[in-house]
């Protein structure tokens, strides 16, 4: 290898690293890779900022826009009442969720479906007394599938898309991956309805223990210093015989008093641990002599106004690696955190000392407003409020799946050509004030777009260096014996080893220069070997932080890291194989 494939693996790892170790956001690590490429001369300006002008971040925009428009006006609300039928069993139940989440994903981004029907999925479960944790992977790994079946269906098809253009080959068609991912969305909701039962264990979420009034949480008060209640028996503070809430243990000077009686004295300074309904939690603050054991997060609100908010902190989040002493986060959001849940477990530890990961989910109290003022922005991967009354459809609600037909059709007929259709649709919905100018711009999540922009001129560097070509040679050797299905496999199952560590979107576009090369080789179509590419960094059934989907039902669904990799294994072996099967036989040598 020359240096500059020498280099351009070396900037390939760096970006990796960064991105595993959440050293920085997705985005400046993507644009540090891309800076650091132009520099050495190994890309010209034009093909680092390649990306930027490649209609595959403008659609994904445009796709993001519509996506808030159907949140906002309900317009998925049909598919909610479809999906929370009466069904009898947990299977017919959970076909009635797999089959229109999957048909919705083909066409509408998924991140907002699951957002939309992951508070009423779970409160349905659990009004009939079944555990959401049946629920909510299903829903995350059914958006999932229906990814794969058309262009729209996910952001790295039109990525994928986006790089066949930039290297001089047709775009991909509105249904053209539709052979390979039909069948897959199809085999792989059988999967999910037969399997989930057997093999996804049952799990408690956060909801359970804050919402209903069997479930506990548990909150941390401390005795104020020569406050009114140092000095006074638990029995003559008032705390003995509370409603709905009961104090469990006391922490003085590093010991635990365990169990505490009516007769336990009570001293400044004493950290009270409190288990009950999460609907006492803030009587607690008017308590004399009692503050919270996190008090600078504390919020001062009346009862009437306070509201519990369930938030899933995700990768482009700036809370990730920080504590909540260090993010101000009283004072930057206006909430107090009760609790953090982390793998289905509550940490038990002081709260503002903690540094928050990927896939933490907050249990907090705000005001009304909080859920308005952060829907659109990276802080929260998810915000739920506990409690919270379904949406429902609005008038405009038509309007908004007419602009979505409107792109499906001119796009498969070749009316237009996709980026034209989005922003068009894109146009309607602030013309018709559906969304305001301010909601639609908010609505674009920029790090995604500099992500995926960025990403152009790193690719562009691994395949002018040779790197690409390199790799490739390696795989076609290895595999080279078991024939095209041998080089395509090997394809397929790097790419799903590297969606597991970074995002959907980079290791599609790390990929996509390797795998046209590895076609070369083998003198293969390199369309088929693209479309392998786009399925298998759009389908992470493995870990919850693959795909931002499975971190927004992470902590709700109380799973733990390893319940991925039960009900995913057979999925993922089920997508590559019908994947390395069909492909060849669809775009033959």
């Amino acid at each position: 290898m020359g240096w500059e494939a020498w280099f351009s693996l070396v900037v390939v790892v760096g970006v990796l690293l960064a991105l595993v170790k959440d050293l920085a956001a997705p985005a400046v690590a993507m644009a540090a890779g891309m800076v650091a490429v132009l520099v050495a001369g190994i890309v010209t300006p034009g093909e680092a900022l390649s990306g930027f002008s490649n209609p595959a971040p403008l659609t994904v925009a445009g796709l993001f826009i519509l996506a808030r428009a159907v949140e906002k006006t309900g317009a998925l609300t049909p598919v909610v009442r479809a999906t929370l039928g009466e069904g009898t069993g947990v299977r017919r139940s959970l076909a009635r969720l797999v089959a229109p989440t999957t048909a919705a994903s083909a066409f509408l981004n998924n991140t907002p479906i699951v957002a939309m029907l992951l508070p009423q999925i779970r409160s349905w479960a659990e009004s009939r007394g079944r555990s959401p944790s049946l629920y909510l992977m299903p829903l995350s790994f059914a958006a999932l599938l229906g990814g794969v079946v058309t262009l729209i269906g996910t952001s790295t098809n039109l990525v994928i898309s986006g790089l066949l253009e930039a290297s001089g080959q047709p775009g991909l068609g509105f249904f053209e991956m539709s052979a390979v991912g039909l069948p897959i969305a199809i085999v792989g909701g059988l999967l999910l309805v037969l399997l989930t039962p057997v093999l996804l264990p049952i799990r408690r979420s956060v909801r359970e223990e804050a919402e209903e009034a069997s479930r506990k949480f548990v909150v941390d008060m401390v005795v104020d210093r020569g406050g009114a209640l140092s000095g006074k028996s638990v029995e003559e503070a008032g705390l003995r015989h509370l409603q709905g809430l009961f104090l469990a243990t006391i922490e003085r000077d590093g010991d635990l008093i365990a169990p505490v009686t009516p007769e336990t004295a009570l001293r400044g300074g004493d950290r009270l641990q409190f288990v009950g309904k999460s609907d006492q939690v803030v009587d607690l603050q008017a308590t004399r002599g009692l503050s919270s054991a996190e008090a600078s997060h504390l919020v001062e609100l009346e009862n009437d106004q306070a509201r519990y908010f369930e938030v899933v902190i995700g990768a482009e989040s700036t809370l990730v690696g920080k504590t909540l002493n260090e993010a101000a986060f009283r004072s930057r959001y206006q909430a107090a955190v009760l609790a953090i849940h982390r793998a289905g477990q509550r940490i038990e530890a002081k709260l503002g000392q903690v540094p928050l990961r990927v896939g933490d989910t907050l249990l907090l109290v705000a005001d009304r407003g909080f859920r308005d003022r952060w829907r659109d922005r990276n802080d929260f991967l998810l915000i739920s409020s506990l409690g919270a009354k379904p949406p429902v459809a609005t008038s405009r609600a038509w309007l908004v799946g007419g602009l979505t037909l409107g792109i499906v059709l001119t796009a498969s007929l070749g009316l237009l050509p996709i980026l034209n259709a989005t922003l068009l649709a894109a146009v309607g919905l602030v013309v018709f004030r559906v969304l305001t100018p301010g909601e639609a711009r908010s609505a674009v999540n920029l790090d995604v777009i500099i992500l995926i922009a960025a990403a152009f001129g790193v690719a562009a560097a691994v395949e002018r260096s040779g790197l690409a070509e390199v790799v490739a040679s390696g795989l076609v050797g290895a595999f080279d014996g078991l024939g095209q299905h041998g080089v395509l496999l090997a394809v397929v199952l790097a790419t799903v080893i590297l969606t597991a560590v970074v995002s959907n979107n980079a290791a599609a576009l790390l990929m996509f220069p390797i795998a046209i090369s590895a076609a070369a080789a083998t003198n293969i179509d390199p369309r088929g070997f693209a479309i392998a590419v786009a399925i298998a960094a759009s389908v992470d059934f493995l870990t919850p932080i693959g795909y931002q989907t499975n971190t927004m039902v992470y902590g709700p669904g109380g799973y733990r890291f390893f319940d991925y990799a039960r009900l995913g294994a057979p999925l993922t072996a089920t997508v590559i194989i019908l994947t390395v099967v069909i492909i060849p036989l669809q775009w033959p040598a």
